[in-house]
């Protein structure tokens, strides 16, 4: 399907919103007319850098490195400058394209238009409920908190954002020949976080949720998504509690149906593997239990060999490009299956593992290939009919590329972290390294750690369905102490209603 391009004459009306009288702080409540409609419009954009506008018979947001998004953030396109053309995945064209002719959006304007929007409709946008209430406050949690209930439209794939500039990059040591030995797995099934659970036993890797005090020292949890990569509750208050009873209960895992499958916590993408620069990356992974705990990060150096390698089965020119890299890994879950030393990469495309819930995050349909259960895209990549076990590595990056694209074209996080394996990691089929525990990057830190749940109590009311969440407030009930309830004085009970 081929469509001709009219650039539609907005330059001007564009101009004008971002113009139009501006307060003290720099950010304008005073538009009117056309251009407060484009501020509205725009504020729900997702934008990672500069982009162009283009605004006809659908929306589209036309990057400089050739990318084209949706107005959600998702890849769904290409663009080529010698002919201006854009591609959709579709099949889709549109031809003649100037970009002098669009308008120039930054994430810059979208947060101005974002707190102009907010102005114009102070009652709309509600109080951000983090969850960092103590038992004995007294939210009323009404309706207007639901999440089911919200005024913003759900079902985008949201995902944070994945940038490292700005962080400062470690300095790290040559730890080659140190006396250690491990070896990377890999796996992305998409599952809530097992550090994204409250403390279930004293050796289970969990930081301590057995007290406030121990939770400020050793949390929060983990964070989790839905199913539409927005960050919901880790955990919110039981869905048994009454006036009588208050207690605590996690968020259901997707990959347990009785727990709410589609309806409950995923990994949320923007915990995909990423580079720092051509010899350093960071990433998430499953640890050894009762070893490692939640949230230990760990150094590795990669020395150019494999788990399996003997005289018969040396490294192959994967594992060669890999040696003397080195990667920064964080524990966001405790694997039972993983041993002493070996830790268990989360690459998105790295198989499904025993559990899966990427399927259903990530839905391809029934006769999608993602690859074997236990190796993903580079172990379907390796079969005689593709680039065989002994396949360059320019076959492995290629073929890898083509099921990245296949899979994540709507999941940019994703996407990135699918790709990532084949471009930086070389494609590299567990290889091995030496390694040290270090002090978690900051960067790491702050894709790890809850952003809702960052004290042991919470107010937050249990949820059976999260999937139509898309951030803002939360609702809540009120919750007391023993004995302190404020409509019963004779209750001597800890409880909420």
């Amino acid at each position: 399907m081929k469509k001709s391009l009219f650039i539609l004459s907005i330059a001007a009306a564009c101009l004008l919103f971002w113009n139009c009288g501006s307060d003290s702080s720099g950010v304008n409540n005073s538009c009117t007319g056309e251009e407060c409609s484009l501020t509205e419009e725009i504020a729900n954009f997702s934008v990672s850098d500069s982009c162009y506008w283009y605004k006809g018979s659908r929306d589209l947001l036309i990057y400089p490195n050739g990318k084209v998004t949706d107005t959600n953030g998702n890849t769904i396109g290409t663009f080529d400058s010698a002919t201006g053309t854009v591609t959709l995945s579709d099949g889709t064209t549109f031809t003649d394209i100037n970009l002098d002719n669009l308008t120039l959006l930054t994430p810059e304007k979208i947060e101005e238009a974002k707190e102009i929007v907010k102005e114009k409709h102070p009652n709309q946008s509600g109080s951000s409920k983090d969850g960092n209430n103590n038992a004995g406050s007294s939210n009323s949690g009404n309706g207007s908190n639901n999440p089911a209930e919200s005024s913003s439209s759900f079902g985008k794939v949201q995902g944070g954002v994945m940038d490292v500039s700005g962080y400062p990059v470690p300095t790290l040591k040559n730890i080659s020949g140190n006396g250690t030995h491990g070896w990377n797995t890999r796996y992305w099934d998409a599952c809530k976080p097992h550090c994204a659970r409250l403390k279930a036993k004293a050796d289970d890797g969990r930081p301590d949720t057995t007290s406030e005090a121990t939770y400020a020292v050793l949390g929060p949890v983990a964070k989790n998504c839905n199913i539409h990569d927005a960050e919901i509750p880790a955990f919110t208050l039981s869905n048994t509690v009454d006036k009588y009873w208050m207690g605590y209960k996690d968020t259901g895992n997707a990959c347990v149906g009785a727990e709410g499958g589609e309806n409950a916590a995923f990994t949320c993408t923007d915990m995909a593997p990423i580079a720092v620069n051509d010899t350093l990356a960071y990433a998430f992974v499953a640890s050894q239990p009762g070893v490692v705990n939640c949230g230990e990060c760990f150094h590795l150096q990669y020395d150019g060999g494999f788990k399996d390698q003997d005289n018969n089965n040396k490294p192959k020119a994967t594992h060669l490009a890999l040696k003397n890299k080195h990667i920064i890994v964080m524990t966001s879950n405790i694997g039972t299956d993983v041993k002493n030393g070996q830790f268990d990469l989360m690459v998105p495309g790295g198989g499904v593992g025993i559990y899966d819930a990427l399927s259903t995050q990530v839905n391809k349909g029934s006769g999608f290939d993602w690859g074997a259960q236990y190796g993903g895209f580079l172990t379907y990549c390796q079969s005689d009919s593709r680039c065989g076990y002994d396949g360059s590595l320019e076959c492995y990056q290629n073929c890898i590329h083509e099921r990245c694209d296949a899979a994540f074209s709507n999941h940019p996080n994703l996407l990135r972290g699918c790709k990532w394996f084949a471009d930086w990691y070389m494609a590299a089929d567990n290889p091995t390294y030496q390694w040290e525990k270090i002090e978690c990057p900051q960067y790491l830190e702050d894709k790890y750690y809850t952003s809702i749940n960052t004290t042991k109590a919470t107010d937050i009311k249990w949820q059976d369905n999260w999937s139509t969440y898309n951030g803002g407030s939360l609702e809540t009930m009120t919750c007391w102490s023993a004995g302190q309830d404020p409509e019963d004085p004779h209750n001597p009970n800890a409880g909420c209603r």
